[in-house]
């Protein structure tokens, strides 16, 4: 999969402490952004939105992806098949759980947003997965 993402960001802009994001974020939210969780399929906020808007992560509100870009996978998390700009998301090999995947993070933060697959529809052919519990929602 050729991305054009920054990869292996360490410092981030935007940081907090441990106790700010936890004091900050729901239990799920810190799970999922913080410790690399994963939230059940079909089971997040905005997995069925069909509202026009743009979705924005949930640890520091940077713009990540817009609702021109989000399509139903048929996997139970939201879709997209684009970041609203390269440099909104940064990406890095994950191989736990014996897979090899490529990890998205917010670029800003480096919250866990989810995972990239080279499976999606034009123009891109990449499919963000993304789980709602790293996200907020502006709508339009």
């Amino acid at each position: 999969m050729n991305l054009k993402h920054p990869k292996n960001l360490k410092e981030y802009p935007f940081q907090k402490s441990k106790e700010d994001w936890q004091s900050n974020l729901t239990p799920i939210q810190y799970k999922v952004a913080r410790e690399k969780g994963t939230e059940r399929a079909f089971t997040g906020e905005f997995h069925d939105n069909k509202k026009q808007g743009t979705y924005l992560c949930i640890g520091c509100q940077a713009p990540l992806f817009s609702s021109e870009t989000k399509f139903d996978s048929g996997t139970g998390w939201p879709s997209y098949y684009d970041a609203i700009k390269t440099e909104a998301v940064a990406i890095e090999e994950d191989n736990t759980f014996f897979m090899r995947r490529t990890e998205v993070l917010c670029a800003n933060c480096g919250s866990h947003l989810g995972h990239v697959f080279p499976d999606g529809p034009k123009p891109t052919g990449l499919r963000y997965c993304i789980n709602s519990a790293s996200l907020s929602f502006q709508e339009e």
